[in-house]
C-alpha cells in the first residue's frame, strides 16, 4: 500500500481577536490588482484558528495551516 503525501498550504496572519476559548482569529492580508484598471488594492481575510493551548494574543503573527473540520467554522490550526 501508497503512503499519500498531501501538501497543505501554510499562511500567515495576525491575531484580532482572542476572546474566544481554544480559537482565535487571524486576518491574512494580501495584496491585489485590479484586472480592468490595474490598481494595487489590499484585501484581507478572516480566519477561525484552533490555538489549543490559549498562547497567542491579540497581535501576534502566527502560521497556520488547514486541517479537518473541528467546528462549524473553524478548519485551521496553529503551526507556531
Amino acid at each position: 500500500m501508497t503512503n499519500i503525501i498531501k501538501k497543505v498550504a501554510k499562511k500567515k496572519g495576525v491575531v484580532i481577536s482572542d476572546k474566544m476559548d481554544k480559537t482565535i482569529v487571524v486576518a491574512v492580508s494580501s495584496l491585489k490588482t485590479h484586472p480592468k484598471y490595474h490598481k494595487k488594492y489590499r484585501s484581507t481575510l478572516n480566519y477561525k484558528v484552533h490555538d489549543e493551548e490559549n498562547k497567542f494574543k491579540k497581535g501576534d503573527n502566527v502560521e497556520f495551516s488547514q486541517c479537518r473540520p473541528i467546528s462549524k467554522g473553524k478548519s485551521h490550526t496553529v503551526i507556531a
